[in-house]
């Protein structure tokens, strides 16, 4: 089992589909993981911080949980069966319970509660992370790299390229810049 973050709730744009993003922090991948929307809601409040006036149903259990003495130690994304995730919450009573993936994650998010992932079901469904202003700074450093002449490294005095022979001190370059 790979620990994972819960990364938060997007809308896919091409199919509209609501996902919630569980990234591998080592692999640099995540695994989008599609729910319902009242599923999506339930994890994007509680993440938020939002609380309800009365208690939502993952809040209901949350609460039940500590009433009774138990609390969720983790949750693990045990299975993926045709699209379908499978989850478990293990409780500090030893017992496990087959959940729905994302109401053991809106549960884990309610408790501060650790999300691992099958390095499996990592392996087969993980989508590498893009970094989509690393990705734009790349591009821009390329097409410097396609327009640039060697002449754009002269000092425009003639000296030749930063750094190649002795340079001396300019006004206003110093400490002393103020003295005459």
């Amino acid at each position: 089992m790979v620990p994972v973050e819960v990364l938060g709730v997007r809308q896919q744009a091409h199919d509209q589909e609501i996902v919630v993003l569980l990234l591998d922090t080592a692999a640099d991948l995540a695994v989008p993981i599609v729910i319902g929307a009242r599923e999506a809601s339930a994890i994007a409040m509680a993440q938020a911080g939002l609380v309800t006036p009365r208690p939502m149903t993952h809040d209901l259990l949350r609460d039940l949980l500590g009433a009774v003495g138990v609390q969720l130690e983790r949750v693990e994304i045990v299975a993926l069966d045709g699209g379908i995730f499978f989850a478990e919450l293990v409780l500090s009573n030893g017992v496990r319970l087959d959940s729905r993936a994302s109401d053991a994650i809106a549960l884990a998010v309610r408790t501060d509660s650790p999300v691992l992932c099958s390095a499996e079901i990592i392996a087969a469904a993980g989508v590498e992370v893009v970094d989509v202003e690393q990705q734009r700074e790349v591009e821009r450093f390329r097409d410097f790299l396609d327009h640039v002449n060697p002449e754009d490294f002269t000092d425009p005095s003639g000296a030749g390229p930063p750094g190649e022979g002795p340079e001396e001190p300019r006004p206003g370059d110093g400490p002393d810049d103020t003295q005459p």
